[in-house]
C-alpha cells in the first residue's frame, strides 16, 4: 500500500531567538573582564559604523542545534564577529535564522573559573561544530594573547605564531590585535586592542573625541601665534 501524508499534518518549525534563552546567567568574571568585552565590541562598532554586512557582539548564546537549544548547555563567546551578514539587534544568534551561518571570529577572555572550559568544550564546539576560522584566547590579568587558526584538514586549532612585538593578525577581518597600556572608562591597564593594517590602534568613542579636542586646540593655539605676529584684518580675520 502506497504511503500517504497526511495533509493536516504541519511541522513545528524549530524555536528561535524570540523564544530560546538569551542569558545564561552567567556574569563576566571581574570588572576589567566585562570592560574588555566592552572596550573589543566598541572599538569594532565604531570602525564599521558605514558598514551594515557585519554583525559583532560578545556574551550571547550562539544556537548550532535543537538539541542544543532544548539542553541550554552552552554558554556565549564573550566576543564574536560574524562576517556577510545582516548588521540588526539580536538577542541571540541562531544559526538557523542565520542562512547557516557562524562566526568568523570568536575571542574568550580567561579566567580561572573558565579557561578549561575554553581550551577544551568551547574550543572542540567552535572548530568542529561551528567552523569558526579564527580563535583567541587572552587573559586580562596577565596579557598573555594566544592566537588560533583553525586547520581544514583536521577541524581543530593550531596556534598562530604572534609577530616580534606580540602583536597577531586577523586575516577574516584584514585587521591586527596587541595588547597596548591605555585607559578606558578610567581603568588604566594592558588592553586588547584591534590594530589597523599599520599596527596603529583603532581608536574608542573617547580616543576619538579626545582627538578632535586636540587637533582643535593645536589649531586655535596655531591661529594666535599668527595673529600676535601678523594682527587681524578688520572683520576679525587675521591678515
Amino acid at each position: 500500500m502506497a504511503f500517504q501524508s497526511d495533509p493536516s499534518f504541519v511541522p513545528t518549525p524549530p524555536p528561535g531567538e524570540d523564544e530560546l534563552p538569551y542569558d545564561d546567567g552567567e556574569p563576566m568574571e571581574s570588572q576589567r573582564h566585562r570592560k574588555q568585552m566592552e572596550l573589543l565590541i566598541e572599538v569594532l562598532e565604531l570602525h564599521w559604523k558605514d558598514r551594515d554586512d557585519v554583525y559583532v557582539s560578545g556574551n550571547m548564546a550562539i544556537y548550532f542545534s535543537e538539541l542544543q537549544a532544548k539542553k541550554n548547555d552552552f554558554r556565549g563567546p564573550d566576543v564574536f564577529v560574524v562576517l556577510d551578514t545582516v548588521r540588526r539587534e539580536r538577542k541571540s544568534w541562531v544559526v538557523w535564522q542565520e542562512d547557516g551561518r557562524t562566526p568568523d571570529v570568536v575571542i574568550e577572555l580567561l579566567s580561572e573559573t573558565t579557561e578549561k572550559v575554553d581550551r577544551t568544550d568551547k574550543m572542540r564546539v567552535y572548530a568542529k561544530l561551528l567552523h569558526v576560522p579564527e580563535y583567541y584566547l587572552f587573559d586580562p590579568f596577565t596579557g598573555v594573547l594566544e592566537a588560533y587558526a583553525l586547520d581544514l584538514a583536521t577541524m581543530s586549532y593550531m596556534p598562530v605564531a604572534p609577530g616580534a612585538n606580540g602583536d597577531v593578525a586577523s586575516p577574516r577581518l584584514h585587521l591586527g590585535l596587541g595588547v597596548r597600556r591605555g585607559t578606558y572608562h578610567n581603568l588604566d591597564v594592558d588592553w586588547l586592542r584591534w590594530l589597523d593594517a599599520e599596527g596603529r590602534v583603532l581608536p574608542t568613542g573617547e580616543e576619538q573625541a579626545r582627538a578632535a579636542q586636540d587637533e582643535a586646540k593645536l589649531l586655535a593655539a596655531r591661529l594666535a601665534e599668527y595673529e600676535q605676529r601678523f594682527g587681524k584684518l578688520p572683520g576679525g580675520e587675521p591678515r
